[in-house]
């Protein structure tokens, strides 16, 4: 998406990208606060500062182009966020392990600066994914594959070069998102449902939800030691 400060965009078209992300700007806050289903264009509109007649002229489809518009920009700051981050393995320099430690500590720091954004994901696509509209539920496989098919080029060098387990790239690129996800999606429950400042430090996952790093570590360390003894340890993988 072009920035609004793009020199090579006409005025006219500055202050139609300006006028379209406050559009969106405003439905995010509103879904996030009412959820999709309660939310209204016209509270959209108003929040906004725009009537909502102009608020179709950008939207045509109206609240589900905005939740969709939401969507994309989700999915494209996470594609952004996983090809930066693998891009820069070089072992031994910058190694797989080290990237997808990077990957978690990433992952709770978007979360944290998009709460916003990343309520809604998990509410409505939750929802959407087991919609009856089949087009609606291929949006959402179609972009978990796109972040597989961004991560499995790194994992499979890494197979190739011995760092990790020969296991399938695509399967093993899915199954560490996921992993990241669940826990990220964890913190935000919890958070929304009885605060991390209520949450007893000695309660189970206390340490992994309040602390990136900590999440980070224990990851790394389960996924690329193991659980047996015997595995080999971090110098190796």
């Amino acid at each position: 998406m072009p920035s609004s400060t793009d020199s090579s965009l006409s005025r006219r078209e500055r202050e139609r990208h300006r006028r379209r992300q406050a559009m969106l700007q405003a439905a995010q806050s509103v879904f996030a606060e009412q959820g999709y289903t309660q939310a209204t264009l016209d509270e959209i509109a108003e929040r906004a500062e725009f009537g909502k007649g102009t608020l179709y002229n950008y939207f045509e489809d109206g609240k589900e182009e905005l939740l969709f518009a939401t969507f994309d920009e989700v999915y494209d700051d996470l594609h952004e966020m996983i090809r930066s981050t693998f891009e820069q393995v070089d072992p031994p320099s910058h190694s797989f392990r080290e990237a997808f430690h990077e990957l978690v500590v990433q992952s709770f720091t978007y979360y944290e600066e998009r709460e916003e954004l990343f309520l809604i994901l998990i509410r409505e696509a939750h929802r959407l994914c087991f919609s009856t509209d089949v087009n609606k539920a291929a949006y959402f496989q179609e972009q978990q594959q796109r972040m597989i098919d961004t991560l499995a080029p790194a994992v499979e060098a890494a197979v190739e070069e011995g760092r990790i387990a020969s296991l399938p790239p695509q399967s093993l690129a899915h199954m560490l998102l996921e992993v990241v996800h669940d826990l990220v999606v964890r913190r935000c429950l919890t958070e929304r449902s009885a605060g991390l400042d209520e949450m007893p430090v000695c309660a189970p996952g206390a340490p992994l939800l309040r602390d990136p790093e900590a999440a980070a570590d224990f990851l790394t360390a389960l996924l690329f030691d193991g659980l047996e003894q015997n595995s080999p340890s971090s110098s190796t993988s």
